[in-house]
């Protein structure tokens, strides 16, 4: 993408993701769950994630699993990063849940 094409747009960045020093959910959970290796792919996995979870909460591996088919790994093989996103979506809901 062109810088042009996202004027008016919000972006956000990997470094975005925490919040007054702390590691996001699913930063968190890739730490936990050594879902990176090189790190060379990690910020695309993070941010397609954090999208996929706003919009689905509650998935299924199968639905991580085809979220993440615009992304290509080739240090991890891809359990440890959908471990981490179900983990992070379990996370979210409970801290959801503790909320309201």
């Amino acid at each position: 993408m062109f810088a042009v094409q996202a004027h008016g747009h919000d972006i956000q960045t990997v470094e975005g993701l925490s919040h007054e020093g702390e590691l996001a959910p699913l930063q968190a959970c890739f730490r936990t769950h050594h879902a990176l290796q090189c790190g060379y792919c990690t910020a695309g996995f993070l941010i397609t994630l954090t999208d996929f979870l706003s919009h689905n909460p509650d998935p299924t591996e199968e639905e991580v699993r085809q979220a993440l088919t615009g992304n290509l790994c080739r240090c991890t093989g891809y359990t440890n990063i959908i471990e981490a996103a179900l983990d992070a979506a379990k996370r979210m809901r409970t801290n959801s849940e503790a909320a309201a």
